[in-house]
């Protein structure tokens, strides 16, 4: 991500995951030092879900609309 300064990442949390543990990103994230600038490149959305949240018909929307909303918009939420 400091080399590529206009990488825009979208990363899609459930609350409920028993593989991986909730706020392990957030976590990663803080921990990289990044610049201010690229940091404002990542952005977060949360599910009522496990790490598969296309399984749940209410999560998987609005993951559709997340993924779509970020792609049009080119910036996290």
């Amino acid at each position: 991500m400091t080399q590529q300064t206009y990488l825009k990442v979208l990363v899609a949390c459930g609350y409920y995951d028993l593989a991986t543990p909730f706020n392990g990103i957030e976590q990663t994230v803080s921990h990289m030092s990044l610049e201010p600038t690229i940091r404002k490149n990542i952005g977060f959305t949360y599910y009522e879900a496990g790490h598969m949240v296309y399984i749940d018909r209410k999560a998987r929307e609005k993951l559709h609309k997340d993924v779509d909303d970020f792609i049009n918009s080119g910036y996290p939420h």
